[in-house]
């Protein structure tokens, strides 16, 4: 994500509309695309997901309907090409505000499960590909599970002081990037789950 999109605050999605329109499965990897470009056409982020630009403009002018993301500034001469970049530093999904019915229960679960399964394609790409990667990269990387015995606000303010973790390194990383000091970076994906379970 480009400084300025770094800067922005992460929107709180609420309506059933919005929801849908990132449960497409495509339109969830275009966005997250956009964020860790800052900007791109429909061109290049078409070269990314392995679709046709014009399959990727539809699924875009869809995000840009439900306000997810908008019309960049150009950043090349050619004034033909359309950029495209994320109107918020990202969104959040709650499961509150998707409890009164069960359509938006139902759409909330679906969205999640989406999530999830995106999530550990990601992870399995990596998995894939890890002997591809400097030793450095390797040993960094990680996976663990621990298994707690908390209650629901033990559990929501760890996941404040992960989240809170997060967006130290986060800002950073991009402060030391806005600096000059881009040796050696690389996008990172970190995804955390907290949630309770019965043996």
């Amino acid at each position: 994500m480009a400084e300025e999109e770094s800067r922005k605050e992460s929107r709180r999605v609420s309506d059933l509309g919005t929801l849908k329109a990132l449960s497409h499965p495509l339109r969830m990897n275009l966005y997250r695309s956009l964020h860790v470009a800052g900007a791109a056409t429909a061109s290049q982020l078409g070269e990314q997901v392995d679709e046709a630009p014009s399959l990727v403009s539809y699924h875009l002018r869809k995000l840009a309907e439900h306000g997810l993301i908008e019309e960049a500034q150009p950043r090349s001469g050619d004034g033909r090409e359309r950029w495209w970049q994320p109107t918020s530093g990202g969104v959040s999904f709650h499961d509150e505000d998707f409890r009164g019915a069960p359509e938006t229960a139902a759409a909330h679960t679906a969205f999640a499960r989406l999530l999830v399964d995106q999530r550990a394609d990601l992870y399995r790409r990596y998995l894939d590909e890890r002997h591809a990667w400097a030793p450095e990269w390797r040993t960094a990387s990680s996976d663990s599970e621990s298994s707690l015995r908390l209650t629901a606000a033990e559990l929501s303010e760890l996941n404040e002081e992960l989240l809170d973790l997060v967006r130290k390194y986060d800002e950073r990383g991009r402060t030391a990037e806005e600096a000059g000091d881009t040796e050696g970076r690389e996008n990172v994906a970190v995804h955390l789950y907290g949630f309770p379970f019965r043996a």
